[in-house]
């Protein structure tokens, strides 16, 4: 399993910094935060972004990401652009895929059809987009309360209906143990389906009170962390791991500690259940 960082665990700094530090830290992997990647496209070209993650042995993993694309009304053609512009990016780093992020619910009463049927439509088409550059896109279940989407088998559903070879599961252990979800979805799981693992853990709160700021080091929470990590193991999940973590306390220290302090929880918690690069 290769253990990547996550550059929203460490937002304050820059991409730059990410990458320096991912390799400083031990990782051999990175994945982007696109706000700090727009940032740096501001200044830099992606053949220089390429140069740069190859200078510091850093392989570009799932660019994260495109949020809430469903229920966008005329909003949709600027989704459209932005993943056209974000594959074109991927295909010359190398990056493998984009995370693609479900909507709100638009209203309390929609129904699960409805959410199903719109995202379905939505991940169609912005396949078709991704499909010609090779690049595939992540679905990943948000497990908050205004979520439409909150657990791998509402996730599944959609990626199932869509039907498209390039669309597969982000699975987020916070958003799991947030969401509802039940363990024994994820022995339902095609592990080839699985195209991202988040690695994380949850503060001791009340699901309806869950923000993202309550995530904290993996083992250092109340999620079933050592399950999860059993069961992906079982169904023969073997690919990627970044740890994600989005608490303010974090991003207020040293980048580079951060990043080590990341690495060595993130360890303890994979190696009895997988040989980590």
């Amino acid at each position: 399993m290769q253990l990547a960082f996550h550059g929203a665990t460490t937002i304050n700094a820059s991409l730059e910094a990410d990458i320096s530090n991912s390799r400083e830290a031990g990782y051999s992997a990175l994945e982007i935060w696109t706000e700090k990647l727009d940032v740096y496209l501001e200044r830099y070209t992606v053949n220089d972004l390429k140069t740069l993650l190859e200078r510091h042995s850093i392989a570009p993993k799932t660019l994260n990401s495109i949020e809430s694309i469903a229920f966008r009304g005329a909003e949709f053609s600027s989704l459209l652009e932005r993943c056209e512009a974000l594959c074109q990016i991927a295909k010359v780093i190398g990056s493998p895929a984009i995370a693609v992020i479900p909507s709100f619910k638009p209203e309390l009463q929609t129904s699960w059809k409805s959410i199903v049927d719109e995202h379905v439509k939505v991940l169609r088409e912005l396949s078709s987009v991704a499909k010609p550059h090779g690049i595939k896109l992540a679905f990943e279940f948000i497990g908050s309360a205004w979520y439409s989407v909150r657990t791998p088998r509402g996730a599944m559903e959609i990626i199932e209906r869509a039907a498209c070879d390039n669309v597969g599961l982000v699975f987020d252990i916070a958003h799991f143990a947030i969401g509802g979800g039940r363990l024994e979805e994820i022995d339902t799981l095609e592990p080839n389906l699985i195209y991202g693992f988040h690695l994380d853990d949850v503060e001791d709160t009340a699901r309806e009170a869950y923000l993202d700021s309550m995530r904290c080091l993996p083992g250092h929470g109340i999620a079933p962390v050592q399950d999860i990590c059993a069961r992906l193991k079982n169904i023969g999940y073997d690919g990627g791991c970044a740890i994600e973590l989005f608490r303010p306390d974090y991003w207020q220290q040293d980048p580079l500690s951060v990043a080590k302090k990341a690495r060595a929880a993130a360890l303890e918690v994979l190696t009895p259940f997988f040989n980590v690069s």
